[in-house]
């Protein structure tokens, strides 16, 4: 993180500190509304996953958030039990280890609904580069390590730029290979633009960006 390519990005953000303090009061107060009116369809969701197959309601895995720090994010479960030890870390549109209920709630985002908690908590943000596996993370270059100085996120401009990603990859005939030489560039091309315009407002306009494609 001490590299010259992170440090123009430290700069930058250091002169922003005000607008990364009203982020993450932004985040505490949008989450907890989220959590208190979600909370009849969280519990609906779990019912569906708990009866649709065997297993947990809730998937954790490891990923890196900011600093470098590792933590647990929490989906809903839409794949079958050790799905991980059945095929790659990715997912493919045709995966045949998503489950009927995880077919139905990963087409309109609804497995990332637990992240609400996660935001709470202050691993995450609403908006910032999606977290990533330790995997992914260390195939960055060292400018895109700066992207590690925000808060990730839910949401983010490649985010919205690469949501037929899952399209992408199940034409591959190697999927990792693929998301780590053209995927991930490219994404962290507007991961990178995203630091460097960082604003509250421009959160904003990304996540009602958000909602106008999950809807599309």
């Amino acid at each position: 993180m001490q590299h010259d390519a992170v440090k123009q990005y430290y700069d930058l953000l250091k002169h922003r500190r005000l607008s990364m303090l009203f982020k993450r009061l932004f985040d505490i107060l949008l989450s907890l509304i989220g959590i208190i009116l979600l909370s009849p369809v969280l519990l609906i969701l779990s019912i569906m996953i708990k009866v649709d197959s065997k297993g947990p309601v809730l998937f954790k895995q490891v990923r890196v958030k900011q600093y470098g720090k590792t933590f647990k994010i929490w989906k809903f479960r839409t794949m079958v039990v050790n799905a991980e030890k059945m095929g790659a870390q990715l997912t493919t549109q045709n995966d045949s280890r998503i489950t009927k209920v995880g077919n139905m709630i990963r087409k309109c985002r609804l497995d990332e609904f637990p992240q609400l908690f996660n935001i709470l908590k202050g691993d995450m943000s609403f908006v910032g580069a999606r977290p990533e596996v330790p995997k992914y993370v260390d195939a960055y270059t060292p400018e895109m390590r700066a992207t590690l100085l925000l808060p990730q996120g839910v949401t983010a401009l490649s985010s919205i730029k690469f949501k037929d990603e899952s399209d992408m990859l199940d034409s591959s005939d190697n999927p990792e290979e693929t998301y780590v030489e053209e995927i991930l560039p490219i994404k962290m091309t507007y991961n990178l633009e995203y630091l460097r315009n960082f604003s509250l407002w421009e959160d904003v306009k990304l996540m009602f960006a958000t909602v106008y494609y999950v809807l599309k």
